[in-house]
């Protein structure tokens, strides 16, 4: 474990423990509207997908089209909300955080990497910055060092799931989810002592099993409201254009590290920028983390009324 003993600046939600936090039973939150909004529709989703096929071919012998329809409606039930990012459907996405100032929320995927890492910490000290880096588990296992560094330097760590399967990561099932928010959070546990409550999923896909995993953890789900793209192409002037049009006081940044000088330059070129037109880089408490609303009628109304619009009806036959 990397002596941090004596450190000062941790951020709020770290807390010192001496426990594994994938076996400790943590206290669940309340449950607020969203939370229960995003459960029911996850069954709703889940039911339908399950009764789809068996409707398919009790409507079929009337209307293919329409069985052919309902097949696909299941299926874009499923995938929709697993693949966009920020969708609320499956329950609360963190997308932006509460202030009256300009401030914004930089977090910085894939790390810790021994180039990459050292470099970024120093242009965060050099402004005054304070960042959140979202680890894998086996490279915090590799670079023990790096995770120290950042924690001693007054940033905070959150899970970014243990391998970074991000392309089968969305498939996976509870048991295999599971293994791999609780093997990172042990990583992170064993390297600095403390849990992280935050997680991001790869590519910031996730299926209906991630948020009741998450709640039963104390954890919460991460996302953003502004990016780059510069995990795919990081050229510095048109990922910082494309992160700054969305740039508003409790934005979520989204940036990555351990692809280079370019990544780094990315990261320098947007701090610089924003430092200059006054924003403050935070961390922010947990307390004014927000999830976007959901639009009138609440996801879980919106999603029942789509169902129930292709539920065949006894007075149709």
């Amino acid at each position: 474990m990397v002596d941090l003993q004596g450190e000062a600046g941790w951020p709020d939600h770290m807390g010192r423990i001496a426990v594994d936090p994938a076996r400790v039973a943590r206290p669940r939150a309340t449950d607020d509207e969203q939370t229960i909004s995003g459960r029911r529709v996850r069954r709703l989703i889940l039911w339908f997908a399950l009764v789809a096929p068996f409707m398919a071919v009790f409507v079929g012998t009337r209307s293919m089209t329409f069985a052919i329809g309902i097949v696909i409606l299941s299926h874009i039930l499923v995938l929709y909300p697993t693949l966009a990012a920020t969708s609320q459907w499956l329950g609360p996405v963190v997308t932006h955080f509460s202030t009256d100032e300009r401030e914004v929320w930089l977090t910085i995927d894939d790390g810790p990497d021994p180039v990459d890492t050292p470099r970024i910490l120093d242009l965060l000290a050099r402004y005054r910055a304070r960042a959140t880096f979202f680890v894998r588990g086996e490279r915090v296992r590799r670079y023990p060092q790096e995770v120290g560094a950042i924690v001693r330097q007054g940033h905070s760590l959150g899970n970014h799931s243990d391998a970074h399967p991000s392309a089968r990561f969305w498939c996976f099932g509870p048991r295999r989810i599971a293994q791999e928010i609780d093997q990172c959070n042990k990583a992170i546990l064993d390297v600095t002592g403390n849990p992280t409550t935050w997680f991001r999923a790869p590519v910031g896909m996730k299926n209906p099993f991630v948020h009741p995993l998450l709640g039963a953890r104390g954890m919460s789900l991460i996302g953003w409201s502004a990016r780059g793209f510069d995990a795919v192409k990081n050229e510095c002037s048109a990922v910082v254009r494309r992160i700054c049009k969305d740039i508003k006081p409790g934005t979520i940044i989204l940036a990555h590290e351990g692809r280079g000088a370019g990544a780094c330059n990315c990261i320098e070129f947007l701090v610089k920028r924003l430092s200059e037109e006054g924003f403050s880089f935070v961390i922010p408490s947990q307390d004014k983390l927000r999830s976007r609303a959901p639009a009138q009628g609440g996801d879980a109304t919106k999603v029942g009324n789509t169902i129930s619009a292709v539920m065949p009806r006894r007075s149709a036959f």
